[in-house]
This record gives C-alpha cells, structure tokens and sequence, in this order.
C-alpha cells in the first residue's frame, strides 16, 4: 500500500507511516513527562523564593523588577531559541534554554555572596531558560500530534510540572538550610539546587530527544502538498523569516491573535499577582516560618495551575478552545477577588492562588493548542516562540509594576488592575472567529 497521505493543514500528526509516527510520539511524550518534572523542579524552587531574595538585597519596592527578569529572560530567550529549533530542531533547543537557566541560577548565588546587585538581575535574566525551555516543551508535543488530541497531549506535557512544581517550594527551605551549612547566604541555595536540576535536563534531552519530533514532522510534511494556507509566496522563506514573518501570519489570523492574547493575558494576571503574594504573606510571618507559609500557599497555586491540565485538555478538544479561554478568564477574574479582599487571612489567600493558578491553565492550555493549529506548519515555530516572548514580555511588565503598586497603594489595589488587565480579552473572545482552522476547534 502507499504510505503517503495528505496532513492536515493546521498542524495535525502526519498521516503517513502511522505506526512509526506514533510510536515516535508516544516516546517523545514520555520524554517530555520526565524532562518537565526536573525541570519544574528546577524553575519553581528558585522562584519561590526570588522576590524574598531581591526583596532582601535591593527592597521590596524593586524586588518586583528583580523577579520580573526571569520572565523577561525567558521572553527574549524565546528568540535565539526557536531560531535553532528552526535550524536544528526542539531538541538544541530546549537543551540551550535549560542549560542558559543553569548558567543563571549559579549567577544568582554568586550575587547573594557578594551583594552585588547587577548580578542578582544578570542572574535573574538567565534563570528565565529554565521556563523558556519549560513552556517550548508544550509545543514540542504538538509537533507530532493527532487532530483530536492536540489540546490533551499538550496538557499532558504541561501537567507532568506539576509533580515537580509542586513540591519544590517545599524543598526551599531544606535547600536553604543545607546550603547555609556549607557557608552560603540565606535564600540563595533554591538557585544553586535549580541550577543542578535544570543541568540534569538539558543531558537528557540531549541523549535521549531522538529523532527529534519537530524535524521528523517536516520531512513527512516535505512529502505532501504545499499549504494553500500560507501567507507569504514563499513558505521556505517564511520559515527562515522568524519573528517578523510569524508576526505578519498571526497579525493576519484572527484565531491566531485570539491564542497568542489569551496565553498572554493570562500570564500576565498570574505573574502581577502571584509574584508579590509571598512579599504580603511576609508581612503577617517571621522569616522562620514564612518560607514553609510561602512553600504552602505556592504550592496549592501552581497544583491550580497544573494539576488539573489534562482536565483542561479534555475540555478544549471537547468544548473548544474559545469557551475554555472565557472559562479561565472568569476564574482569573474570581481569583483577584478573592486574594484582593483576603486582607493578611492565610487561607483566602491560598485559596485566591489556587483560582488564579486554574485561571491560568484555562487560558495557557487553550490559548497554546488555538494559536498551533493556526498557523501554516513553515511558521508555527516562529509563531510560537512570538507568543512566549509576547507572554513573557506581558508577564516581565506586570512582575516590575507589582512591587511599586504594592508599595505605593497596596496588594488590593494590585488584584483590581489585574482585573481590568481582563477584560480586553473578553471583547477578544467574544468576537466571531471566521477562520478555516480553527473551525473544529473555538
């Protein structure tokens, strides 16, 4: 029988050589289930204690900044890192973000040993790989993806964080007291622990992402007819254009704009609010027991933002991905109520994380599987590493603004403008989306 067989436009799993694609697949995706653990291991127990760190060097109003420039770090780093993956596939890719995080990490220890401040952002700036190659890893998954599973396998990849980010705030402060034995300051042995783990990731994949799934998705699309979607009269050079050509595509696809807003939005309400709750649960708790209060209350918010994944999954593929987004755009907006009104009450703060972690993963989930299967295949790693740069950039701007709202006006006042940061995305949502590739799916 012929092997070959026409894929569909949007980004769907080749058809042709099924058995192979799928068992290269089914490999990838439990690749990715372990690298995501080390790796959510790695980005959350550094950042759970990020802003105490900063807040303890430079003060709480610019600690806000220091924080923010691991998401900014992530965000630019979006770019040299889909330019491999264009050139030499995920797994370059990834292994350069992770390592670059590593780099950061040890940069971030040195800082607190000799207090010198650029360092600190330096450090913070670099740490940002850790999640640039944590949230490339989501479309990673995709690349190889059957249509009516898009939005569950990439669920899946961003689920498996929760194992490891969950329990990693926890793991702050044994880290910290280990490393305090060995002669390093207060709050900085998290990083030194995140720079190990993320090393750890970057080896696996490298031995072990083979053949990587990106490039295995080319040759068998090379095999069948050029997309009549494409935007540009040359795809091959759509493909070498990067973020400008991405930019044209996405400014011309309203499914598109509708993905990369959501998965921004989103982590913009999450990144403004979550980054300063550990500076206000410090304010009602000694330093001896606020890093176990701050590991509890991180923790119950990043399981609301990855615990329940594949559920989000499930219902994008099942629901569409526009209802999912509105759905997490109304526990995003639940939540700012109810951290901004828990005053110093512990509980109502957990509970606020746990809805804006949900929130999140509502609009991540659905935002990232709108935007893949969007886009023509010659740009969707353009494209993708467009959204996280727009998504980290959204996050860095909200994470610097947060400890000056927090110092001038109050916690609050900073969960009521992380309310009205959402509503742009409801008028978005709820606008017609007369797009031929998304028509399964929003």
């Amino acid at each position: 029988m012929a092997t070959s067989a026409t894929v569909p436009p949007a980004g769907t799993a080749p058809e042709t050589r099924g058995p192979d694609i799928a068992r290269i697949q089914r490999r990838t995706l439990r690749l990715l289930f372990g690298t995501q653990i080390i790796g959510g291991i790695g980005t959350t127990i550094g950042i759970s204690v990020g802003a105490l760190l900063a807040a303890s060097l430079v003060g709480t109003a610019v600690s806000g900044v220091a924080q923010s420039a691991a998401v900014v770090g992530g965000a630019l780093l979006a770019v040299p890192v889909t330019r491999i993956m264009n050139a030499r596939g995920r797994r370059p890719g990834l292994a350069v973000a992770y390592l670059t995080g590593a780099l950061g990490g040890i940069l971030v220890v040195l800082a607190a040993v000799t207090g010198w401040t650029p360092l600190l952002f330096l450090g913070m700036l670099l740490f940002g790989g850790g999640s640039a190659a944590n949230l490339q890893a989501r479309y990673t998954a995709v690349d190889l993806a059957e249509p009516a599973r898009r939005g569950r396998q990439l669920s899946l990849v961003v689920w498996a964080t929760t194992i490891g980010a969950v329990a990693a705030p926890n793991f702050a402060s044994l880290a910290d007291g280990f490393t305090i034995d060995l002669g390093l300051p207060a709050l900085s042995g998290p990083f030194a622990f995140s720079a190990v783990a993320f090393v750890v990731a970057a080896v696996v994949l490298s031995v072990f992402l083979r053949p990587d799934p990106l490039l295995t998705a080319r040759r068998v699309a090379a095999d069948r007819t050029p997309e009549p979607a494409a935007t540009t009269d040359r795809p091959g050079k759509a493909r070498g254009g990067g973020m400008r050509a991405a930019l044209r595509v996405v400014s011309a696809l309203p499914a598109a704009r509708l993905g990369i807003a959501a998965v921004a939005v989103g982590h913009l309400v999450m990144v403004g609010v979550m980054s300063m709750t550990p500076v206000r649960l410090g304010e009602s708790h000694g330093h001896d027991t606020v890093l176990r209060v701050v590991g509890i209350v991180l923790s119950v918010h990043i399981a609301g933002m990855y615990a329940l994944s594949p559920v989000v999954g499930w219902l994008t593929d099942r629901l569409g991905r526009r209802a999912v987004i509105l759905g997490g755009v109304a526990l995003l907006l639940a939540a700012c109520a109810v951290a901004g009104t828990a005053g110093h009450d512990t509980f109502r703060l957990t509970l606020g994380l746990a809805l804006l972690g949900l929130g999140w993963s509502g609009t991540m989930v659905a935002g990232s599987t709108l935007l893949s299967e969007s886009v023509p295949a010659d740009v969707r790693p353009a494209a993708q590493g467009l959204s996280d740069l727009t998504m980290g950039l959204a996050g860095a701007a909200a994470g610097a603004i947060s400890g000056f709202v927090v110092e001038w006006v109050g916690y609050p006042v900073l969960n009521l403008l992380a309310a009205v940061a959402v509503v742009p995305l409801v008028a978005l949502a709820l606008r017609p989306i007369p797009d031929r590739a998304t028509t399964e799916g929003a």
